[in-house]
């Protein structure tokens, strides 16, 4: 099936909890790196675009309605040019709050995921994602501030300059239905926006935060 929403949002900018909402309201199943993680079988796509190959985003993408996060985050552009109908979602956080989270999830794992017993095929995901996105995005500077936040905002100008206004919400979890309801033309739902993907819960996946 073609991809009906492209998610564009760096990661930690509520993109589990946009997941969990755009499967509430029927654009899923929706593709996010818990995806890889639960499905070992997906690196190898990851890989294969790490290595420079052509992407075959059918393949990539093959039973999904719509993607959010990392990895598809990072080919944002590829994918709107791929699927012209589909409408981009950019996540977006206020600057001090998507460096708290980041800076203590992400950019850290990336430090220490070398170390940890990690299941083979999550080290895999990782050192794919340091060579498609992480170097390419953020350089050597992946845990100082200012250089991750000026990465942050010249993605978010990038994809402003890029997608048709009419195409793109820029969107905070923290807004709820409201916005994302209207922009997609459906009702929302009689409960509470999902909110998800604290620190704690992004850590347990791997196994737990190391000291």
């Amino acid at each position: 099936m073609p991809l009906s929403i492209i998610g564009s949002g760096f990661g930690r900018t509520g993109t589990k909890s946009l997941k969990d909402a755009l499967e509430q309201l029927g654009f899923g199943p929706c593709h996010h790196m818990h995806e890889v993680l639960d499905h070992p079988e997906q690196v190898a796509h990851w890989q294969a675009l790490a290595a420079g190959e052509p992407p075959d985003w059918d393949a990539v993408f093959d039973g999904y309605a719509s993607q959010v996060d990392w990895p598809g985050a990072h080919y944002w552009q590829e994918l709107a040019k791929t699927h012209p109908e589909a409408k981009v979602i950019h996540t977006v956080r206020p600057d001090d709050r998507w460096w708290a989270s980041f800076s203590r999830s992400i950019a850290k794992l990336i430090r220490v995921y070398p170390q940890m017993p990690l299941p083979p095929h999550a080290t895999a995901m990782l050192d794919a994602w340091v060579a498609f996105a992480g170097r390419p995005t953020f350089g050597d500077g992946i845990e100082d501030r200012e250089t991750a936040l000026a990465a942050y905002h010249r993605h978010t100008e990038q994809v402003k300059a890029t997608i048709p206004a009419d195409r793109l919400l820029v969107f905070d979890v923290a807004e709820g239905w409201e916005p994302l309801c209207h922009f997609l033309g459906v009702q929302a739902p009689d409960r509470p926006f999902p909110h998800h993907n604290l620190r704690a819960d992004f850590w347990e996946v791997l196994g737990g935060e190391p000291a």
